[in-house]
């Protein structure tokens, strides 16, 4: 099957990771698989242009910086998209984000124009949006949905009608992400004393429910003395939401912030002894949750988008309520309990094994796109998908 990749963000953030994981995935299965995003403003900088290239995947078609829809400006983009799908004749279009789903839209839609399939990703969980635009996009817009999760995809069959959709969770490379020991000089150079280490692998930014954490934190402080926040991730709002509200909460000692990590990010989380997770970011599937546990790290979650579906509660970690009090003894009694803390962590290996990796979600992209493409679509040999 020739499947184009589209996307209209050209930065490594959000969607970025799963999209290039899923699109290495089916190359690997037998499919010819090209892409279409932005080069970054410099190139310096991160991006999803330069990680494919890494892979082999470089860029097919170049579109242009911008995530806003724009029908003027982009007609010129209409255009170049549909002499690619015509020159290389792509069985079916996976977009992820509502700009480059109006441009596939536009490019296969309407008279003299070759209609090519489309499979929308939704990477976000919970319940349909409410806006009319994207419930049309993920309704009669979208000849396949692919959504975070199972649960998310149950929830959009009313709006769906008989059309296909299917959920995936996200994927992990599992032999990168594996279990292993904590590094003590990388502990040392942290700043971690001895004791258990509580952590959270995210974006500093308001809404993700730092003053929970902490409030939380400062409760637990009275059972377990030792605890300790190690925060993984920057943000603008650094200082506001996280630095300034542990020092008024006298917790100066007890959060560890280690910024930003890139080569060293693995080691960095097998410092962590039990995974916090609240509020999902731009990428509903929750990525640091599923690395945790390919880690063998279990997790507390809230009852937001996937993560009760991610964490199996009470088996890979604990799902709470956004309460302190909860958060606090959910926390201690994972965190006092070495045992049930490795159990757990075990737990969570296992199922990431089962439920976290590529050729799974390539899979349930195979079954998906078999569905709306099923004249064309060949599976791959069983030597490619062993």
């Amino acid at each position: 099957m020739r499947i184009l990749q589209l996307s209209s963000d050209w930065k490594w953030t959000g969607p970025a990771e799963p999209m290039l994981r899923l699109a290495v995935a089916l190359r690997e299965r037998g499919h010819e698989v090209a892409l279409a995003c932005p080069e970054p403003p410099s190139p310096d900088r991160r991006s999803l242009a330069g990680e494919a290239r890494a892979v082999g995947l470089g860029p097919r078609l170049a579109l242009r910086r911008d995530r806003r829809v724009r029908p003027l400006a982009d007609r010129a983009e209409v255009a170049r998209l549909r002499a690619l799908l015509e020159r290389e004749r792509f069985d079916l279009v996976h977009v992820w984000h509502t700009r480059d789903h109006v441009l596939a839209l536009r490019a296969t839609r309407g008279p003299g124009r070759r209609r090519v399939p489309i499979a929308r990703s939704w990477r976000i969980g919970g319940d349909p949006p409410a806006s009319p635009l994207a419930r049309w996009l993920l309704g009669p817009g979208a000849d396949g949905l692919l959504c975070v999760s199972p649960g998310t995809a149950a929830r959009f069959r009313a709006l769906r009608r008989g059309r296909p959709v299917r959920g995936a969770f996200g994927a992990v490379d599992l032999g990168r992400f594996r279990p292993g020991p904590p590094d003590p000089a990388l502990r040392a150079a942290l700043g971690l004393p001895a004791g258990p280490v509580l952590g959270i692998v995210a974006r500093v930014q308001r809404h993700r429910r730092f003053d929970l954490l902490l409030e939380a934190l400062r409760r637990l402080a009275v059972r377990e003395p030792g605890a300790r926040l190690l925060v993984v991730g920057r943000g603008t709002h650094l200082d506001e939401v996280a630095r300034r509200p542990a020092r008024e909460l006298g917790l100066e000692d007890r959060v560890i912030f280690a910024g930003y990590r890139r080569d060293d990010y693995r080691d960095v989380l097998r410092q962590i002894g039990v995974l916090v997770f609240l509020v999902p970011g731009s990428d509903g599937s929750c990525r640091a949750v599923l690395e945790a546990a390919a880690c063998g790290i279990p997790a507390l979650v809230s009852r937001r988008g996937a993560l009760p579906e991610i964490v199996a509660d009470g088996e890979t970690g604990r799902v709470v309520d956004e309460d302190p009090d909860a958060l606090a003894a959910a926390a201690a009694e994972l965190l006092g309990d070495p045992g049930l803390r490795e159990r757990m962590g075990a737990a969570a290996r296992r199922r990431a094994e089962r439920l976290f990796h590529p050729e799974r979600l390539a899979e349930e992209a195979e079954a998906l796109y078999a569905s709306v493409v099923p004249a064309s679509f060949s599976t791959p040999s069983a030597s490619s998908s062993a």
